[in-house]
């Protein structure tokens, strides 16, 4: 990543801290949300998006798109105060999603591979705040 890069990402990173990154609370209340969750059928991935960790079904497709799309907005909307990208806006949303995951949660680790939180602290990007 070049400085620049770096700067961006350290902008994102404080304007998450200010504003409190998170998943749109609507999504964390929907029970299909939170029984995918909980049953290891979707996971918080490093760029900041929701994923599906094993077979998708097509309703399970629609809830993660669906959540996804509203993470995005949320994104979209906060970016313009803080002079950065998406992107790496989405970044630090996704290290700050990782790092609240809940033992028993999956996640995806700087490699790309799907890991299962333990009681330990999760494995994030080198990049993250």
């Amino acid at each position: 990543m070049t400085l620049t890069g770096k700067t961006l990402l350290a902008a994102a990173a404080a304007a998450a801290v200010l504003t409190g990154v998170a998943a749109p609370a609507q999504a964390q209340r929907d029970p299909a949300y939170a029984a995918a969750r909980a049953n290891g059928q979707v996971g918080e991935q490093t760029n900041g998006y929701l994923g599906i960790v094993g077979t998708a079904t097509p309703e399970l497709q629609r809830l993660v798109n669906n959540i996804n799309i509203r993470r995005r907005a949320v994104y979209t909307e906060r970016v313009a105060d803080t002079g950065s990208t998406i992107e790496a806006y989405a970044t630090t949303a996704g290290c700050q999603a990782i790092m609240r995951t809940s033992p028993g949660e999956k996640y995806q680790g700087p490699d790309g591979s799907w890991q299962t939180r333990t009681s330990a602290p999760p494995e994030r990007l080198s990049i993250c705040p």
